[in-house]
């Protein structure tokens, strides 16, 4: 409101909970309701993973798919209807680098982005008679954010004892401003990442069997790492 020419009616702030899915009608209905309309729908909640498999609890994977996937998707659907009824509209899903590879100490989490990958490209693929609704998935690296502080550990109620030093990330701002302009162009699918990261997925995407050679290199690493405390930067993004 301090730096823009909005007022108090342009702007509405509702609480949400992914994982309360018989909320997100009501939800809907009450931007409906205030603006009239809705042109763009960002998904962008969900939380990361930071632990082996053989030690995560099952309900830990239920818990990811349930917030990343099930939340994401659920929403989306009532604000789809909306949006196919005016035959406009953008949905962006904020994915990861993750949904196109994956690496060791996030398997729960990887599940979730390949899940999400996997939906959206179909959802597009379904929309083929409305040619203006766009679904744009964005894919950031590691970003600066709070999402380490709050990753699911091994069971539900362990959070990760540290999150390690994030000035190797890109700085948020960026990664928003990045997010906007694939948005403005319809970008289908966008990675945002530094490098090596964005190195990584390229390697993952056209020389598959040498990304699986390097990750296995890198992710032993990792692992060792990870057992004794330290906080690993080598290519395998949260």
């Amino acid at each position: 409101l301090e730096i823009s020419s909005l007022g108090d009616k342009d702007i509405l702030v509702l609480p949400l909970d992914l994982t309360q899915r018989s909320s997100h009608e009501a939800a809907t209905n009450s931007v409906l309701k205030h603006f009239g309309k809705i042109d763009v729908l960002i998904n962008n909640g969900g939380r990361s993973q930071r632990s082996l498999f053989v030690d995560t609890n099952l309900d830990v994977f239920s818990a990811i798919m349930e917030l990343n996937y099930l939340g994401t998707i659920s929403l989306t659907k009532y604000v789809l209807n909306h949006m196919i009824q005016r035959r406009k509209g953008k949905i962006v899903t904020v994915s990861s680098v993750m949904g196109i590879m994956g690496a060791p100490l996030a398997s729960g989490y990887c599940a979730s982005k390949h899940a999400l990958q996997g939906f959206f490209n179909s959802l597009r693929t379904e929309l083929t008679d409305y040619p203006e609704i766009s679904i744009i998935n964005i894919c950031p690296g590691p970003v600066q954010s709070k999402i380490i502080q709050n990753v699911f550990t091994e069971n539900l109620a362990k959070s990760l004892e540290s999150s390690g030093d994030q000035s190797h990330k890109m700085r948020t701002d960026r990664c928003v401003r990045l997010t906007l302009v694939s948005t403005a162009n319809d970008i289908k699918e966008a990675w945002i990442s530094d490098n090596p990261y964005l190195a990584v997925c390229y390697l993952w995407q056209y020389a598959p069997t040498w990304a699986w050679w390097l990750m296995n290199k890198m992710g032993k690493r990792r692992i060792q790492n990870f057992k004794s405390g330290v906080v690993s930067l080598c290519p395998a993004p949260p």
